[in-house]
């Protein structure tokens, strides 16, 4: 099968090809979130380089992986005769030597285990012995590179790349592969020969967020909502029933990590562990540490630090586009017939949703909006602010602050429009309160410089010349 184009990734190519180059073997651990594109990526740039591929059966007894593994050794190596299918994972490596010993070629040879997780399988001892081939075969051939890929990435990052047996200190690279950016999700569309505009592309990624599997289902010819309403809400729509499959496919015993994603999709501005713990109605240990380490690797929640905050009171958030937008409007939700998911956009619960999925998409893309603002490279903090208001003295919340390293802090605030967007008499004594309010609050000396991050920008009026000093539009999401 001939290779298929690999879109953005410019980072990743550059440490792939990089591996080609070196002079030594290498053992690389690619992770990421289910269809992320981590099997693409790999199979695409390394496959003239393949000679071994193995893919885990989610769920497999060691007797289902060990055959599987036979047969792929039969597929890869044809003209090599297996003596007898392997009963243990020590038989199966000496067999996976034998058959790279007999590729004469002095060329890069790759060896992929794809989802490494699901070979581990109970008390099969992959790990042991996978570490010992490692160890005694492949570090000594310069010609290899071992590459594992596994979507639950905390199992990768305890299990293999901070093993403590044999596996200790082995990964010479690794790869964390993040949903494409919206630059990439435009570029990805674009080869698709769907050509869509910025506000059109924002609405599609508030929903699946830059994952290539769901992008896949956007079809030419069609709106964001028309193509939001087929692929969340048809009878075969793409993500129709991914939810269901999304977490149990990534961890075992996943009630409490579902517990912790509905949690924080009923709180925007985020909630401490102890305020999370309460709205999960989770107790304490009951292995909610791991549960919290597992989806902040895996890319689906974020930990967040406050300005002049301390550790017990960061917050997490929920970073992942598509849980946000499930339960929202697909958990227990009535089914949209055909044409009324237009209609559900004049609601006060879509309005919500699009000011918090647009605000999530911003965080994502500091670096773009520092680049629009002329301080790409200048070291910054990106964090929120939060005062919690009382019976008499009314709370305030800050977006987003860009922390200077040149003694200025960009207060912003994250308007999603679809059309400039009004500051009103009312709105801007809000902004010179909260303005007040975070000075007093913090102490700093700082200079504060009012930012505005918009779809189509301001509207031009007394308060917008007063008070905002700064500009940024959707547009330079996409740089």
């Amino acid at each position: 099968m001939a290779a298929q184009k690999i879109t953005g990734r410019e980072n990743e190519l550059q440490i792939l090809e990089n591996l080609l180059h070196a002079k030594e073997a290498e053992l690389l651990a690619i992770y990421g979130r289910r269809r992320v594109g981590k099997t693409f990526l790999i199979k695409n740039f390394y496959g003239p380089q393949m000679i071994f591929s193995c893919t885990g059966l989610l769920n497999g007894t060691t007797k289902a992986q060990l055959f599987n593994f036979s047969r792929q050794l039969e597929s890869w190596f044809p003209d090599k005769k297996i003596a007898f299918a392997p009963a243990t994972w020590q038989e199966a490596f000496l067999q996976l030597k034998d058959c790279i010993v007999s590729v004469k070629h002095n060329n890069k040879k790759v060896i992929f285990f794809d989802e490494l997780p699901w070979l581990e399988s109970h008390k099969s001892n992959f790990l042991s012995f996978f570490g010992y081939f490692w160890n005694n075969f492949a570090v000594s051939r310069p010609d290899i590179i071992v590459v594992i890929c596994g979507s639950a990435a905390s199992w990768i990052i305890d299990k293999v790349v901070n093993n403590k047996g044999g596996l200790h200190n082995r990964i010479t690279q690794r790869i964390r592969l993040l949903p494409f950016t919206l630059k990439e999700t435009q570029a990805y569309l674009q080869h698709r020969n769907i050509h869509l505009e910025h506000y059109q592309l924002l609405q599609l990624y508030m929903v699946m967020g830059g994952i290539p599997a769901y992008l896949n289902g956007i079809q030419r010819g069609k709106s964001a909502a028309q193509n939001i309403e087929t692929i969340c809400f048809s009878k075969d729509g793409v993500l129709t029933n991914e939810f269901d499959n999304l977490y149990a496919a990534l961890f075992n015993s996943a009630e409490k990590h579902v517990q912790v994603i509905q949690a924080l999709a009923k709180k925007h501005k985020g909630l401490t562990r102890s305020e999370l713990l309460l709205a999960a109605r989770l107790v304490t240990g009951g292995r909610i540490t791991t549960v919290l380490t597992e989806l902040t690797e895996s890319g689906f929640i974020e930990k967040t630090y406050p300005f002049a905050k301390k550790e017990k009171e960061s917050l997490y958030r929920l970073s992942d586009e598509f849980s946000l937008f499930y339960f929202k409007f697909m958990y227990k939700q009535p089914a949209v017939e055909k044409g009324q998911w237009l209609a559900r956009q004049s609601t006060p619960s879509y309005v919500s949703w699009c000011g918090y999925a647009f605000e999530s998409i911003c965080l994502k893309h500091v670096q773009q909006i520092k680049m629009a603002m002329q301080i790409g490279g200048l070291q910054t903090k990106g964090v929120s602010w939060l005062k919690t208001g009382t019976g008499s003295v009314s709370g305030a919340q800050i977006d987003l602050l860009i922390d200077r390293a040149d003694h200025m802090i960009n207060i912003c605030e994250i308007k999603f429009s679809a059309h400039p967007y009004t500051i009103t008499k009312k709105y801007a004594a809000e902004l010179r309160n909260k303005i007040m309010s975070f000075r007093q609050e913090t102490k700093t000396t700082r200079q504060l410089v009012l930012t505005f991050i918009t779809t189509y920008g301001l509207a031009d009026n007394i308060y917008k010349e007063q008070l905002v000093e700064q500009e940024v539009t959707m547009e330079a999401l996409f740089i």
